[in-house]
């Protein structure tokens, strides 16, 4: 018994600190420690620019070497960082942030790629509130106006944080579809509303203008809105325009057209047609009162004929677009290139080296002897 207890204290002795030993150190290589990875800038006002240097100590035992370093956008840039950094020193890696058109709270990071085993990517914070004296949102005035309406309007809210009073001038716009009213807001002296408005009549599509004012404010004098209008068209026929293939076609093909309503009344196409023999028309109402689908089936062996102008055409109950007309062309035919004439062969007997003079031996000028 005080045998096998002896030897069990010896086994304690030898092999427990062989144990101790073999565990791995967790301080292997260089590993980055950050002060702190957020920082918050506070209020700020807009279009200032802030910095920062964050803080870092290598607790490895290695020398630690920063790969990159790399922002979220780039209203973010980085300094000339600490590249490399022995055991037990610090290191930076110094943020410039540029709040220029931000509004509210905005938070932004930064990835920092290094040679820590443990976490080869580190990724920073920073965050600020941004502060404007005269507060304008949104800054993009974006109306959609439906095709059985004669415009529309939005809001454009205006806030002045300042204690000084304000007042505007009347605004301009410098496009004659737009025109804009302010009037005060409904949540207190300092909060006003811009109105922003289409003009009629306003062509389909897309518009774009901007609008001005002035202010009595000393911080932000002059206060400008881009205005933009999405005039949607009643009908939509997609596509505009059709190009088949070069004739002679070698298959049949059945191209589409699709036909969208997007006004508030039912739609009906009626009388689809088309100027050429042959082509099959096959119309579908895939929405009823929404969408049409018409197919043309085209032949084998057709082809549009040298001045032949080829229309498809159709009815519709809409007063803006009675009648709708697709032209269709097709592509030019490939041009053949002629295989090159063989050369000429040459008669029997014909010495074909004959044509050629033979050189003229070199003459050498003569010397006369002396």
């Amino acid at each position: 018994m005080r045998i096998r207890w002896s030897l069990g204290i010896w086994l304690c002795v030898v092999f427990v600190p062989s144990c101790v030993l073999a565990q791995p150190s967790t301080n292997v290589g260089g590993k980055i420690q950050f002060a702190e990875s957020v920082h918050d800038f506070g209020q700020i006002r807009a279009g200032e620019t802030v910095k920062y240097s964050f803080v870092f100590t290598n607790v490895g035992a290695e020398t630690l070497r920063i790969n990159s370093v790399q922002p979220s956008c780039g209203c973010t840039a980085t300094a000339d960082w600490s590249r490399t950094v022995e055991p037990g020193q610090t290191g930076s890696i110094p943020i410039q942030f540029n709040s220029g058109s931000f509004n509210g709270q905005v938070t932004k990071t930064v990835s920092v790629n290094s040679t820590d085993k443990t976490q080869h990517m580190v990724v920073l914070q920073i965050k600020a509130t941004i502060w404007r004296p005269v507060d304008v949102s949104p800054q993009f005035a974006v109306i959609n106006v439906p095709p059985d309406v004669d415009g529309g309007s939005t809001v454009i809210n205006i806030v002045n944080n300042t204690d000084e009073p304000i007042t505007f001038a009347e605004p301009e716009s410098n496009h004659r579809a737009f025109r804009a009213v302010i009037e005060p807001g409904t949540n207190g002296p300092k909060h006003f509303q811009m109105i922003v408005s289409t003009v009629p009549p306003i062509s389909t599509g897309n518009v774009q203008g901007q609008i001005t004012v002035k202010t009595t404010s000393t911080n932000v004098p002059v206060i400008t809105v881009t205005a933009w209008a999405n005039v949607q068209p009643a009908l939509v026929v997609l596509p505009g325009q059709m190009t088949l293939p070069a004739p002679p076609l070698a298959n049949p093909i059945t191209p589409s057209v699709l036909i969208q309503n997007n006004s508030t009344n039912s739609l009906k196409i009626t009388e689809p047609s088309i100027n050429a023999e042959n082509v099959e028309i096959n119309i579908r109402e895939t929405q009823p009162g929404r969408q049409y689908s018409v197919a043309l089936t085209f032949p084998a062996g057709f082809e549009v004929k040298p001045g032949q102008q080829i229309v498809f055409t159709a009815k519709t109950s809409h007063p803006s677009m009675p009648e709708i007309k697709v032209p269709i062309s097709q592509m030019p035919r490939p041009i053949t290139i002629p295989p090159a004439a063989p050369a000429a062969a040459d008669g029997p007997g014909r010495d074909t080296h004959a044509a050629i003079p033979p050189a003229a031996p070199h003459q050498f000028p003569m010397v006369p002897a002396r």
